[in-house]
C-alpha cells in the first residue's frame, strides 16, 4: 500500500495529529492490509468487521487497543479515501475506564531513589514535578526550561497544542546537575542512544518497569503515565482548583480532569454522608 500510505500520512500531518497519532494510525492500517494481503481500498465494511472480531477474538486485544484501529480505519475510509460511507456503521468500542493506580507520595520517592542513572531520574522527576506525557518529555529541547520564569515550555503536545508547565526548584536543581554532567549534544534535553534523535517512548517505558521492581512496589500497575496521574491527584489533594489541573495538563475537556477526584481518597474522606445528617444519627 505504497501510494495509499503516502497518501493517509499526508493527510495526517494536513489535519495536524501528533507524530505518535500518525505512526500509530499508519501502522494500524498496514495491520489490517497484512491481515487480507490486499490494499485497504479493495476491501469494504464485511472486512473490517471480520478484521474487528479478530482482534478481539483471536489476539484479545483490549478495547482501548480496538478503538485506535477504529479511529485509524475511520480516518482511513473518511479522509484518505474519500468513503465514509464504508465506516458509517463501524461503531467504536466502548472503553471501560478503571481507575489508575496512584502511587503515594512516599512510593515516589522510594521510586526516585531506585533510579541510578542521573538522567533517568530526571525524567522521572519531570513526569511527576510537572506532569508530562511521556511523548512530550521524549520531544522537550533544552531550550524548553525557563529557568527564569521556572515555565517549562511544552511544545506540539496532544492535539498539536503548546502549553506552560511548572518548572519546581527540585527538578530544577536536578536538570542543572544532570546538565553538567551529560552536556546533551543536539537540541534534544533527552536525547537516545543515536546522535540526533530523541529518547524513545519504550526506552522509559522499560526503565521504568526496572524501577518499580528496584522499589519494592507491587499490587500497582504502574507506568511511567503513572506519574503524570500522581502529579494530578496530589495537586487536587493539595487543594489545587481543578481549572489550574486542567491547564497543566492540556487537557481539552475540564471532563477528563474530573475523573481525578475519583481516585482522590483525601476527597473523599471529606464528604459526609447523608445518612449521618439525619435527626435519628444524634439520638440513641
Amino acid at each position: 500500500m505504497g501510494k495509499l500510505r503516502e497518501r493517509m500520512a499526508a493527510d495526517l500531518r494536513l489535519r495536524g495529529l501528533s507524530e505518535n497519532t500518525q505512526k500509530t494510525y499508519l501502522g494500524c492500517v498496514r495491520q489490517f492490509a497484512a491481515h487480507f494481503r490486499r490494499s485497504p481500498a479493495e476491501l469494504g465494511e464485511a472486512e473490517i468487521r471480520a478484521f474487528l472480531d479478530h482482534l478481539a477474538c483471536e489476539r484479545q486485544s483490549s478495547t482501548s487497543t480496538r478503538h485506535v484501529y477504529v479511529g485509524a480505519l475511520h480516518f482511513l475510509y473518511r479522509v484518505t479515501l474519500g468513503h465514509p460511507e464504508v465506516v458509517i456503521k463501524i461503531p467504536f468500542p466502548r472503553r471501560s475506564e478503571p481507575l489508575p493506580d496512584i502511587l503515594s507520595p512516599g512510593e515516589v520517592e522510594r521510586l526516585l531513589a531506585s533510579v541510578r542513572s542521573l538522567k533517568q531520574r530526571a525524567i522521572l522527576m519531570t513526569a511527576y514535578g510537572s506532569g508530562l506525557r511521556v511523548s512530550e518529555i521524549c520531544a522537550l529541547h533544552s531550550a524548553d526550561i525557563d529557568s527564569r520564569r521556572m515555565l517549562i515550555h511544552v511544545r506540539s503536545g496532544k492535539g498539536g497544542k503548546d502549553r506552560y508547565a511548572i518548572l519546581s526548584e527540585r527538578l530544577l536543581a536536578t536538570l542543572r546537575e544532570y546538565w553538567r554532567l551529560a552536556r546533551p549534544s543536539g537540541p534534544y534535553l533527552f536525547p537516545g542512544t543515536k546522535a540526533g534523535r530523541a529518547l524513545t517512548t519504550k526506552a522509559i517505558t522499560h526503565m521504568m518497569r526496572r524501577a518499580v521492581e528496584r522499589a519494592g512496589i507491587k499490587g500497582k500497575h504502574v507506568t511511567p503515565h503513572t506519574m503524570r496521574h500522581c502529579f494530578a491527584t496530589h495537586l487536587l489533594e493539595a487543594g489545587t482548583d481543578i481549572r489550574v489541573i486542567q491547564a497543566l495538563l492540556g487537557h481539552r475537556s475540564i471532563r477528563t480532569t474530573v475523573r481525578y477526584t475519583l481516585v482522590s481518597r483525601r476527597h473523599v474522606r471529606t464528604v459526609r454522608s447523608p445518612l449521618d445528617t439525619l435527626p435519628g444519627a444524634h439520638t440513641d
